[in-house]
C-alpha cells in the first residue's frame, strides 16, 4: 500500500470517527469498536511491525510507533481546536436577556434601515415556506420584527449563528429521532440564547426553558446538586417529547409553539375568543404578550439564518462543528476542581461541557446514573486511572474541613413567603445555603425582595415546620419552675394585654423582666396565660 493512499484512507477514517462520537453516550460504543476493527484491518494489510498495547499513566501519553505518534498528534490538534471553540462558546456564555427582551418588548417602530425590500421579502418567505411545516407567509408584524434583528441585533444574530455550530447538530438529532420538525432547533435561540444555564425571571430554566413542573413531568432531574434542565441532549429530548405532544393536540406546529410558551389553556381561550380561528395570525391578538412576540421571533430567526449570507451576517467559523468528545459513566462523588487537577483540565471547560451540575460536583446517588463528558484526549487517561482519581477525591472530601452539602431532591423543596425584615442574606442562613444559589433558583438579578414574594429553596438545614416551630415556642413560653403562690406576684393576661402594657402596670418590671422571667422569647400572648412578676417561685 503507497504512502499517499494510506493517507487517504486514515483521512476518511477520521472522518467516520468525528461523525460517530458526537452521539456516543459510553466510553467504548459498538460504533468505535466497528471503527477500531476498520483500523486493525488496515494495519494488517500496510508491513507495520507488530506492537504492544500500553497503558496511558495520567498526563503521560504512550508513544510506541511512528503511526501511534501521528494518532496522537491528531488528537492534540482536535484538542486545541477544541479549546478555542470552548473559549468562544465560554465568552458568549449569556445573551439570553437581549433575546428575552426583544421577544417581550418587539419594537413597533415601522421604519428600519435596511436594504430588504417587501418584495423581496415576499419570495424569500414564499420559498422558505415550501421547505417547512410551519406557515410561513408574508405579514406586516413579520417583516417589522426580521429587520428589527437586521438594524438592531445584527450582533446578537452573528453570535447566535456562531454558537449554533455547536449546539444544532445535537438538536437536530435529537428532533429527528420524535420526528419533529428540525426548524425547531431556532426555537432554542428564542428561548434561551443558547445559554444551558440561561434562568428566566419566573423560574424557566436551560436551552428549551422548562419549568419545574413541565420537567419533572418529563423526567427531568432536580436536585440540589443536578438540574438536567440545563443539560443540552436530555433538556432537548424532553423539549421534542413535549412539542410533540401540543402538535398532536393542535395539529398545527404554530400554534405547538404559541401552547409551549404559554401553556394549551391560554392558546385555546385565544382560539375561543377569536370565534374559533386556528391560524396563529388570525388569534395573535387574544394571546398574551410575550406569545404574541414569540412565534414572530422564532420566524426572523429562521429567515436570517436561512439567508445569512444575503445580509452579510458574518460568524466565526468553527474548526471542526462537533466537540471531540464522550462520555464517562462517574462511579463516585467527584468535584470538577479534582479532575481538572488530577485531569489537566479547565474547570470553565467542565462547566461548558456539563452545564447540568450545579454546584460543579457529581454526586453518587443509588438508583442514578450521572455521567461526565470530556474531549477525548482526557477521556482515556480519565478510564485508565479511574481507580487512582476516585480514590484521590474520596481522600480529599474526607479531609476537607466543609462537608459538602447533603443531596436533596427536588421532592425537599420549599416554598418561602418572603416577610417584612426579611433579606437575602438571612433567608440564606435559615436555609444554610447562598444568596448566589437563592438568586439562580429564582430568576433574581438582585437582591431586592418585596413583601409577600414567594422564593423557591432547596433547604440544606432541617427544616422547621410550623407545628414544631409552635410547640418549641409554647415550651418556651413555660416558666421555669412553679409559680408563685402569692397571687399578687402573678398577672393573668387578657384580652388586649401587651408587655408594654403589663409593665406599665407593675412600677420597676420591664419588658425584658417580664420575657426573662418568664422564658418568652416572643412578644405574643394568650389570654389566660399566668405570667409571674417577679424572679421567685414562692
Amino acid at each position: 500500500m503507497t504512502e499517499m493512499k494510506r493517507i487517504k484512507i486514515h483521512f476518511w477514517v477520521l472522518l467516520f470517527l468525528t461523525a460517530i462520537t458526537v452521539n456516543a453516550q459510553q466510553t467504548d460504543t459498538t460504533a468505535v469498536k466497528a471503527v477500531d476493527s476498520l483500523l486493525v484491518n488496515l494495519e494488517k494489510k500496510a508491513p507495520i511491525a507488530e506492537k504492544e498495547t500500553a497503558k496511558t499513566v495520567l498526563n503521560i501519553p504512550a508513544v510506541e510507533d511512528k503511526s501511534e505518534q501521528s494518532k496522537l498528534q491528531d488528537l492534540e490538534e482536535a484538542y486545541r481546536y477544541d479549546s478555542l471553540w470552548m473559549d468562544e462558546l465560554y465568552k458568549n456564555a449569556s445573551y439570553f436577556d437581549e433575546m428575552y427582551a426583544e421577544v417581550t418588548n418587539p419594537n413597533s417602530a415601522d421604519e428600519y434601515i435596511t436594504e430588504l425590500s417587501t418584495d423581496t421579502l415576499k419570495a424569500r418567505l414564499k420559498r422558505l415556506n415550501e421547505k417547512t411545516p410551519f406557515n410561513i407567509a408574508y405579514n406586516p408584524s413579520l417583516e417589522s420584527v426580521i429587520k428589527s434583528f437586521l438594524s438592531r441585533k445584527r450582533g446578537l444574530m452573528e453570535r447566535m449563528i456562531t454558537k449554533s455550530q455547536f449546539y444544532f447538530p445535537l438538536f437536530e438529532q435529537e428532533l429527528d429521532n420524535y420526528n419533529v420538525p428540525l426548524e425547531v432547533k431556532y426555537l432554542a435561540i428564542v428561548e434561551s440564547a443558547l445559554d444551558p444555564k440561561a434562568k428566566s425571571r419566573v423560574g424557566a430554566t436551560g436551552l428549551w426553558q422548562f419549568m419545574y413542573g413541565t420537567g419533572r413531568m418529563y423526567k427531568l432531574d432536580v436536585s440540589s446538586y443536578v438540574d438536567e434542565r440545563s443539560d443540552p441532549i436530555n433538556s432537548t429530548t424532553a423539549a421534542a417529547k413535549y412539542l410533540k405532544k401540543l402538535y398532536d393536540i393542535f395539529n398545527d406546529w404554530d400554534l405547538a409553539l404559541a401552547a409551549y410558551n404559554s401553556g394549551p389553556g391560554n392558546v385555546n381561550k385565544a382560539i375561543r375568543r377569536s370565534g374559533g380561528y386556528k391560524n396563529y395570525w388570525n388569534i395573535r391578538q387574544n394571546l398574551p404578550r410575550e406569545t404574541a412576540g414569540y412565534v414572530p421571533a422564532f420566524l426572523a430567526t429562521m429567515y436570517l439564518f436561512e439567508y445569512a449570507e444575503e445580509h452579510g451576517l458574518k460568524a466565526k467559523k468553527a474548526d471542526r462543528a462537533y466537540f471531540e468528545t464522550d462520555t464517562i459513566h462517574v462511579k463516585n462523588t467527584i468535584t470538577f476542581d479534582q479532575i481538572s487537577k488530577m485531569v489537566g483540565i479547565s474547570v470553565e471547560e467542565l462547566e461548558v461541557l456539563n452545564p447540568a451540575y450545579k454546584l460543579n460536583i457529581i454526586p453518587k446517588v443509588e438508583g442514578k446514573t450521572y455521567t461526565l463528558r470530556l474531549p477525548m484526549k482526557h477521556v482515556g487517561e480519565f478510564v485508565n486511572n479511574e481507580e487512582a482519581i476516585y480514590a484521590y477525591a474520596k481522600k480529599e472530601l474526607e479531609t476537607v474541613e466543609k462537608p459538602l452539602p447533603q443531596l436533596i431532591t427536588s421532592n425537599d423543596r420549599v416554598r418561602y413567603k418572603v416577610r417584612s425584615g426579611d433579606y437575602l442574606g438571612k433567608i440564606a442562613e435559615r436555609y444554610g445555603v447562598g444568596v448566589s444559589q437563592i438568586k439562580g433558583w429564582n430568576g433574581l438579578r438582585s437582591n431586592n425582595l418585596r413583601v409577600g414574594q414567594r422564593l423557591t429553596i432547596y433547604p440544606r438545614k432541617p427544616v422547621t415546620t410550623k407545628v414544631a416551630s409552635t410547640a418549641t415556642k409554647q415550651a418556651a413560653a413555660e416558666p421555669v419552675g412553679a409559680l408563685p403562690k402569692d397571687p399578687s406576684k402573678i398577672h393573668v393576661v387578657q384580652s388586649g394585654d401587651s408587655l408594654w402594657t403589663i409593665s406599665r402596670k407593675y412600677p420597676g418590671i420591664s419588658i425584658d423582666n417580664l420575657k426573662k422571667w418568664n422564658g418568652l422569647t416572643g412578644n405574643n400572648l394568650k389570654p389566660g396565660t399566668k405570667l409571674r412578676l417577679c424572679n421567685c417561685s414562692s
